[in-house]
């Protein structure tokens, strides 16, 4: 594609008088007649904005031939005696006319490839806040705040002495015995196995025995290919549609800089169907044996309890046979009673023996108790 190139002319800042905005034809300031140096920021030129979409220069471009031919001049260098700028083509300095020497200084050419960014929108002015909002701010501060604090003061603890007022105590024993039933189950996962008595109530096989009167039922669902549908589902796809100009710039290294733009493919997002035949799936019931059997399972016959007060725990009695088994329930509770602003009382359950019989009626204790009333810790004194 055909490529269309422009020079553009920079502009720059005189720093002895301040004059703005000076063409980059001009070596020495119009004003004030002092030389444009490579120091400071007089070798910082403006080439202007550019379009955000194509990256093309909005200043327009140098058609007179004596620019042109400064332009074309080369790479300024500035002088090593008084530090003038010169044409790049320039052997000696327009300033002072010493000799261009190799310690001259040259300005270097380079690509203008800093992204292009699309102009940002002008900032709103922030909407300053009424009283309204700024008693709501302070509601949800102090709610904040409030709500930390009270969290630190609430978990903070004293110790309190207390005194056990009483103990209880109660315990179980539950006869199991392993007596023959009948239940169902899938044909296929039934394997036929002798049952096996327990022996002290262990040991135990429940078994699987005499399966019978099977019928067919529903076990579950399952799906199956029913053919095939037309499924279809929109997409999105890049697809050339024409063309758009896009342009790059180059510093030339005296001022001026050389566009070069062409027309290139431009792209867009395009929606489209997709489809294709795929599998369609039904739901199907899936049938099996059901059958019933013969086995073995423990079953409660017979549960003794006892509890009391202030004494030694002990457990009822219950005498088993050799197919029976004994299982053993227990639950112990301690209450004391303590001084936090008024009388208190509460509750403690040991998880076992041992811990049950450490406490007595009338023992002293210290209690670890939080600022809502939660106590923490119990430990005998």
């Amino acid at each position: 594609m055909a490529k269309r190139t422009r020079i553009i002319e920079g502009t720059w800042n005189c720093t002895s008088c301040d004059t703005k905005g000076i063409p980059a034809r001009h070596k020495l300031c119009p004003t004030c007649n002092n030389p444009r140096e490579l120091t400071g920021k007089e070798s910082e030129f403006d080439f202007g904005g550019v379009d955000a979409k194509s990256g093309k220069s909005l200043r327009e471009g140098v058609t007179d031939s004596e620019t042109l031919e400064v332009a074309a001049a080369g790479e300024d260098w500035f002088c090593a005696y008084c530090g003038a700028a010169n044409r790049g083509d320039a052997p000696r300095c327009k300033q002072c006319s010493a000799e261009r020497t190799d310690d001259a200084k040259a300005a270097t050419s380079k690509d203008l490839d800093s992204p292009v960014v699309a102009p940002q929108p002008v900032a709103q002015p922030k909407k300053r806040m009424g009283k309204t909002g700024w008693l709501v701010l302070g509601v949800l501060f102090s709610c904040c705040f409030g709500s930390g604090v009270f969290g630190f003061w609430g978990s903070r603890t004293h110790e309190y002495p207390g005194e056990v007022t009483g103990t209880e105590w109660k315990r179980a024993v539950v006869q199991e015995r392993f007596t023959p039933v009948a239940k169902t189950g899938w044909r296929d996962e039934l394997r036929t196995t002798s049952p096996r008595m327990p022996v002290n109530g262990a040991g135990e096989v429940a078994g699987v025995a005499n399966v019978r009167g099977c019928v067919s039922r529903q076990r579950g669902t399952r799906r199956v290919a029913d053919g095939t549908e037309r499924v279809c589902r929109t997409k999105s796809r890049r697809v050339a549609c024409g063309t758009e100009e896009k342009c790059r710039r180059r510093d030339k290294g005296n001022g001026f800089v050389e566009e070069v733009c062409e027309d290139v493919t431009k792209y867009c997002n395009e929606s489209y169907e997709d489809c294709q035949n795929e599998t369609r799936y039904r739901t199907e019931p899936v049938y099996a044996q059901e059958c019933t059997y013969d086995t073995y399972e423990w079953k409660q016959v017979d549960r003794r309890e006892t509890s009391g007060t202030d004494d030694r725990p002990r457990w009822p009695e219950l005498s088993v046979s050799g197919v029976d088994r004994l299982r053993r329930e227990e639950h112990y509770s301690v209450h004391l009673r303590y001084e936090d602003d008024g009388t208190k009382e509460h509750v403690l359950e040991p998880k076992s023996e041992q811990e049950f019989v450490a406490w007595k009626k009338g023992q002293d204790a210290r209690l670890t108790v939080t600022n809502l009333g939660k106590v923490e810790q119990v430990v005998p004194r």
